[in-house]
Parts: C-alpha cells; structure tokens; sequence
C-alpha cells in the first residue's frame, strides 16, 4: 500500500520549503528554554542549517524521515506510485546530507543530525545534546586499535568522530605496516607488537574496540560437541580470542570488527555463531551487515561483513548500518591525474602469459584470469596477492616513452596496458591523497589489499556516534 498519498506529499513538500517545520520549532523552544542563542537557517554556513552556534561551530539539522531517507532500504519499497520521482528525488537529498555533513566536519564544525520522530519523542535528550556540543562538553571517545594495519578503521572513525575521539592504544605485528601507521599517525606512545603477548591489564581503559582481526585460525576440527560454547571454549587459540579477553577486561562501549564476506558462512556459519554468542555473553548486543564499498563514494566491488556489539546498558532498540551514500564513482575518477612511470606497464611476454593462463582455464570452464577494466567500470575487490593486480589492469596510453626501466622479459606492451598504481589503490580504498605512501610498491600493494574501505567505516561510525552522544 503506497503510504504517501497525493495530498501527504503536497504537505511533506510544504513542510521542506518552510524553514520553521513543526520539529525546529519544537527543539528551538527546548533550547531558548535552557538560556541558548542560536541562529535560524543561516545562508553563511554551507548547507544553510535548522539551527546555528556560529562561535562555537556547531551546526543542527532536524531531518524529516520522508525527505531524508530514514530506514530507506525498507522504506523505499513502500512508495508505489511515481517511484521514478520520488526515489531519485529522496536518495539526492541523502547523498546531499552526506556530503554537507563532511564539507562542515572537515572545516572544524560539529554536525549534529536528528530525525524529526526522535524530536518529537524526546526533546530534552536532542537538546542535551546540543547543549553539551556547545558548552563543550562533548565527551571524549577513548579507542584502542587492534590487528591495526595501516589504520584504515582508525581513519573512518577519525573522520567520523572529529575531535570527539582519542586513539590510546595500537596494535600491528606486521613491521612494514607498522612503518606506513607511523608515517600517517602522530601517538604519544609506540604501536604494540603481537597482542597475544600483551595483558589486557597492560592496556589503557578505552570506550571503543576497533578490530579488523584476520579470519584465520577459526579451526574447529575435533572439538564439535559444545560448539555454542563461548571463546574460553572453542575459541581458543585464535586471534578473536584476544578480542574477547580484552573487552571482557575493559568493558567498552562498543565493540568493531570488519571481515571478509565468508566469515558469515565459515564451517557452516557456525564461526560466525560462536564470535557473535560470544560477544552475547560478555555483556553486548551485536548488530552486523554485509557492505558493498562501491556503494560507498569508491568504484570497488568489495563485499565485507561489518559487526557493531554495544554494550547492553547503551545499546539501542534497533541499529541501521548506513545505506548506498554514493554509487556514481567509476575507475576514471580514481586514476592518477598524469602519466604513470613505464614500470608500471605490463611486458609482451607477461601479458602474452595472461593471456595462455586465462585461455587454459576457459578451456576448463573456469573463470580465472587477468581482467582489463574499462574506466568506466568498477574495479574488482583489490587484494593482497599478484591476481589483485592483474584482475584490475586497465589501458591507458597516455606514457608515451615506454622504455623500460626495471628488468622484464621482453618490450612493454603497445596496447598501454598497465596495472593501477599504490596510489590509485589507495583511492579505491577511500584513503585520501594526503596519506603517505612511504614504501616500496610491493609492500604498499600488500597493505591496501589487506586494509579496508575508509568511506565505508566513516559511514558506519557515524551511526555508532550518534549512539553515543545519544547514550
């Protein structure tokens, strides 16, 4: 049943032109009454916000759930006529949000967002919010990053949490990794080894756990009797394990955790059982989603699962992982603005051994292969291993001087085939142009394959924060 009729959507389409709705009104008389001047709809903030703390920067918009999307993936499919109109019309206005939400964060702003249902719910607890954003108040989030890698979760969080979040602990084994984190993070303490050697005691008290933890060492083989048991039972011996004994140690806020897509259906879907049970029984509730990045401002078909356990004295009634922000991007927005060194373009001979290789497995009906991609394509989920390179190659003719520079076997290519460049990984991965790349191109290759979406974390961050700052 279409739930919009004709004559609520003339209204819905009043209630957006009126820059007094009824939800401003509501939470301007909420703070007038605690003795807070504001401004209304100031044209000289970009995205002209509801409400306006010039010196303190802090910017408020009051979001009606028609107009911006809320629970859209459900909602959207109850919009049955003009769906042509109605569902670009709205998924512009939330691909609008986001992007005022960054510009204003990025220019040092505080951007605080609710939905009109949580105004008129509550107004009090909006406002008190606003009202510790400008006193200053805004607690400070504590955050420990394990299996850190180069920092991928920390930066999505970063951005996401501004000023309000303080990374007290990392922890990487990995030495090149290790090298990369340092060039890009500034800590007043040193990044930890294996945190399998560290106690728990050892480290600093933290209100969010960030852990992109390997999916190895999940084996279960010989101990399937009791597997809901939790990670003091079948758990142990694993990487997840030090998780769970430093959350149950500290008990955080919140808990993060990012991994492969089959982490979800490993050994049947019974490892995904234990780590959620296992978070259960610390004290959490655990919501979790499979995201696509291409989704998320970047042109890689990456799926992975995203898992956000809250401890159960905060956790709200239900959680929604963010949905698409932007789906537009294609590989021409993420290539390097000027010819790339001739190093990076494939040999005859190398390629002519793609070529057999794919050809070989053609003839057995299989798939695999090197893969050139156009520019206007999405790129293939970059990994860590050699296929990660040369299922992404793309054409680009613009090296005009294709002598080589490096030892190969055999004349560069005269197609302009190439492989993408660390920096143009870096891109797909949602790291901005600032991150520095200080290593060879076999390591950074390595690190970006192993590291995360960055959009996608920023996008998922958000939402954790505004539980917190709601808690």
């Amino acid at each position: 049943m279409d739930r919009h009729t004709p004559e609520q959507r003339r209204k819905n389409m009043q209630a957006v032109k009126n820059k007094d709705s009824k939800i401003e009104v509501i939470l301007r008389k909420e703070l007038w009454k605690r003795g807070l001047r504001y401004r209304k709809n100031s044209s000289k903030v970009f995205g002209k916000p509801d409400i306006v703390f010039i010196g303190k920067k802090v910017a408020v918009f009051c979001d009606s759930e028609f107009w911006h999307g809320y629970d859209w993936e459900h909602k959207k499919d109850e919009i049955k006529s003009r769906r042509e109109f109605w569902i670009p019309k709205i998924e512009r206005n939330m691909q609008r949000d986001v992007e005022v939400t960054e510009k204003l964060t990025a220019d040092g702003w505080t951007v605080l967002r609710f939905w009109g249902k949580d105004i008129k719910k509550n107004p009090g607890k909006c406002a008190d919010v606003i009202e510790k954003a400008v006193k200053g108040t805004m607690p400070i989030y504590k955050s420990i990053d394990l299996f850190a890698g180069i920092g991928g979760i920390r930066l999505g969080f970063d951005k996401a949490f501004g000023k309000n979040i303080e990374t007290v602990f990392v922890s990487e084994w990995d030495e090149c990794a290790q090298k990369t984190y340092k060039a890009n993070f500034t800590d007043n303490f040193e990044i930890a080894g294996d945190i399998t050697q560290i106690k728990e005691k050892d480290i600093p008290s933290f209100d969010i756990c960030l852990a992109g933890f390997p999916c190895q060492a999940f084996s279960l083989a010989g101990q399937r009797k009791g597997f809901e048991d939790n990670y003091k039972g079948l758990c142990r011996g694993t990487l997840f394990m030090d998780v769970a004994r430093i959350c149950e140690h500290h008990k955080p806020k919140v808990i993060f955790c990012e991994n492969v897509k089959g982490l979800v259906i490993h050994d049947k879907g019974r490892t995904f059982k234990v780590i959620t049970k296992t978070f259960q029984d610390l004290g959490y509730t655990v919501y979790s989603q499979v995201l696509n990045s291409k989704n998320f401002g970047v042109p890689q078909n990456r799926e992975r699962i995203y898992l956000v356990a809250f401890r159960n004295d905060i956790a709200p009634d239900n959680f929604r992982f963010p949905t698409t922000t932007d789906d537009t991007k294609r590989i021409r927005d993420i290539i390097e603005e000027e010819a790339v060194p001739a190093k990076y373009y494939l040999s005859e001979t190398y390629l002519q051994t793609l070529k057999n290789h794919k050809a070989r497995h053609a003839a057995k009906g299989n798939g695999f292969g090197y893969e050139i991609r156009a520019w206007d394509d999405i790129a293939g989920a970059i990994v860590c291993g050699g296929m990660g390179r040369e299922r992404n190659l793309i054409i680009d003719e613009r090296q005009k001087d294709l002598t080589p520079t490096t030892h190969i076997k055999g004349e560069i290519n005269k197609k302009g085939v190439r492989k993408m460049t660390p920096r143009e990984w870096a891109r797909l991965q949602g790291f901005p142009d600032s991150f520095k790349l200080p290593l060879a191109d076999v390591h950074l290759y390595k690190q970006f394959g192993n590291s995360v979406t960055v959009n996608v974390i920023e996008a998922i961050a958000e939402k954790i924060k505004e539980v917190l700052d709601n808690a």
